[in-house]
């Protein structure tokens, strides 16, 4: 029986048991399952508190793999501490956020649980949810965001906003909620492994009581199990059908925006979710967590504009459609736009001596990464300031190779016709140097 068979012989179990906690789920997991843990695993990530790569693993991977089966099952088996780097936190000048790295051993058996946990879940997890699943991504929560307040013709806008949820993810209340589905006894060992397991700062090890670190192969899934019950299920049965008009949630992992048709039901719920939050150890950041009017303005004009709010990157703001409608449409973030022109500056600093060639097909690379996320309808400003920018950061550095590297426009036009840098566009068009 191969993977694929065993996952959906897990999810009809789950399907069929809906109410009830799945006793019987670690046989599935032996030498088959673990080369497809392996096989789903990076190869390239960093070291671990061991020092062993990728690489060092496979040298005996068979002997490897099946002295990690024997010690998960029989319960031997110890979870490395994750070793803990501080990476700049994104758009905040001067701080940083912690990211947890795993060994790759590590690595490859929480992979394993996560292909056990993730049929179980997909049955459950509310349709709202988008983060870390199977055939869902961030763009499909950006598109179904549009959809709703299209549909509601705007409407007020909640901004959720976690302090450190990673930080604060409560152990106690983790268990309780993954025993209501999941009460197989080498899975949640080794999950509660995994929990306890010390995080390496530098030479020290610490044990945290809360938390799970960023970064770790597990962490996502035990994310939306946490959140599908504090916010996903309290919304959808609890909330939404009391309130007096329409309302929808969209949720990508820690982030999540909820839409009402009505200012009272929106300021109801705002009121409300601080106590949920805290209920399961949680806290809401008080100047991030906001309301915000996002009524669709009339075609006669004299009403306030309708403000502005972020999402995953994007700026999502009413403009008219080139029939004449007023549309939701989506731009890059400037916060998004500033960060991502600050990493290609920053690699045209560092990278500025190497061959054009090899330049060009790198930033060629990140231009085209940019525009596969950030490309889609009405962002086609931003996507050609964006290109503009960091062909003019690249001459910017060229000509810092050397005191006589200056290279004026007319030369640089003439370079830019042998090593041109992909045009701003939707990336379903195919583009090649």
């Amino acid at each position: 029986m191969n993977i694929s068979t065993k996952q959906a012989k897990i999810a009809k179990l789950a399907r069929d048991k809906p109410t009830e906690a799945l006793t019987s789920l670690a046989h599935h997991i032996d030498l088959e399952w673990l080369h497809g843990a392996v096989a789903q695993t990076r190869r390239d990530g960093a070291k671990g508190v061991d020092g062993r790569t990728a690489a060092d693993y496979a040298v005996d991977l068979d002997g490897n793999l099946q002295a990690l089966l024997d010690a998960a099952k029989s319960g031997s088996y110890r979870a490395p501490p994750v070793r803990r780097v501080e990476i700049p936190k994104p758009g905040v000048k001067g701080q940083t956020r912690p990211i947890g790295i795993p060994t790759y051993e590590d690595k490859v058996l929480q992979r394993a649980v996560v292909m056990v946990l993730d049929p179980i879940y997909e049955t459950e997890f509310s349709d709202a949810s988008f983060g870390f699943r199977p055939g869902r991504s961030a763009l499909h929560a950006i598109g179904r965001l549009r959809e709703v307040t299209m549909s509601m013709r705007g409407g007020w806008v909640v901004e959720l906003d976690i302090q450190k949820f990673f930080d604060h993810l409560d152990h106690g209340h983790l268990r309780r909620i993954l025993r209501q589905r999941v009460r197989d006894g080498v899975i949640l060992r080794l999950i509660g492994k995994w929990l306890k397991a010390g995080v390496m700062t530098g030479s020290t090890v610490s044990y945290p009581k809360m938390g799970s670190p960023q970064g770790g192969v597990i962490s996502p899934i035990l994310a939306n199990v946490y959140l599908h019950e504090v916010l996903d299920t309290w919304f959808e049965n609890l909330v939404a059908p009391a309130l007096s008009g329409r309302s929808a949630l969209v949720r990508y992992a820690d982030d999540a925006v909820l839409v009402f048709a009505r200012e009272e039901d929106a300021r109801r719920v705002l009121e409300a979710l601080p106590a949920r939050f805290a209920k399961y150890g949680l806290v809401l950041h008080p100047e991030k967590t906001r309301l915000l009017r996002f009524v669709r303005p009339p075609f006669g004009g004299g009403t306030p504009k309708p403000e502005t709010f972020d999402f995953l990157g994007f700026t999502h703001y009413w403009s008219r459609s080139r029939s004449g409608y007023w549309v939701v449409k989506r731009k890059t973030a400037r916060d998004r736009l500033r960060r991502s022109l600050k990493a290609a500056n920053e690699w045209c600093r560092i990278h500025r001596h190497q061959s054009l060639g090899d330049q060009q097909r790198a930033l060629c690379r990140k231009l085209l990464g940019h525009y596969s996320y950030f490309g889609i309808t009405g962002n086609s400003k931003r996507l050609q300031t964006f290109r503009f920018r960091v062909e003019r950061i690249w001459r910017k550095w060229l000509c810092r190779r050397s005191q006589k590297a200056y290279i004026s426009f007319a030369r640089w036009e003439q370079m830019m016709e042998r090593y041109a840098l992909p045009p701003a566009r939707l990336p379903t068009r195919s583009w090649s140097p």
